[in-house]
């Protein structure tokens, strides 16, 4: 899983305002360099229809677009290219590339997609999806982008969740003032923590 998030643990305004997110390129490439080693690409990203419908509307633009930056454009050629699975009860229809629509219930389907043959699966944004997963402790890892602000009211990430004990894997701090966490579940694959600062 992977979210920005407000120092004091919202994923989104009120009424879902991503507007408070600092742009980091930096960010963006050690989001590719804290893989495991020698680890596959994600072949799968799951989606909300809110978050589904903001990628949409963006990442085949930016793969397009010869003046985004490099990092940008990375990050949208492979969102292209994965599989994407979209949750939603609402949707007729899913149009991005490689795109396919789930109306069924979330844990179900996720539990069945990760006995499938495949590269790592992720999970970009989606607050209600992750809630679910981790209620039924079917997420692996969390990857955090903290964003130096603090937002006071707003969509709480894990709101109604029970405790989960994490393990820290990785830290990594940005000249933005963002700063990556990456924790591991006792589900999850450890390997020893790394402390960086960019």
């Amino acid at each position: 899983m992977f979210n920005r998030v407000s120092v004091d643990g919202f994923f989104a305004g009120p009424n879902g305002e991503i507007d408070w997110f600092i742009a980091d390129h930096e960010l963006d490439r050690a989001l590719h360099e804290m893989r495991q080693p020698n680890a596959a690409l994600p072949d799968m990203v799951l989606l909300g229809r809110v978050t589904y419908q903001l990628f949409e509307s963006v990442w085949p633009k930016v793969a397009a677009d010869p003046e985004a930056p490099r990092e940008a454009r990375a990050i949208a050629d492979e969102l292209n290219q994965m599989t994407k699975v979209v949750f939603s009860k609402t949707l007729k229809e899913v149009t991005w590339e490689n795109t396919r629509l789930v109306k069924g219930n979330v844990a179900e389907e996720v539990s069945r997609l990760k006995q499938e043959k495949g590269s790592d699966i992720l999970i970009f944004g989606s607050g209600t999806i992750v809630r679910q997963l981790t209620a039924e402790g079917l997420i692996d890892e969390y990857l955090f982008a903290v964003t130096p602000v603090i937002l006071g009211i707003g969509k709480p990430l894990f709101k109604d969740v029970k405790k989960s004990n994490l393990k820290l894997l990785e830290t990594r701090s940005f000249k933005s003032g963002n700063v990556l966490l990456r924790y591991g579940t006792e589900k999850g694959i450890f390997r020893p923590p790394v402390q960086r600062s960019d």
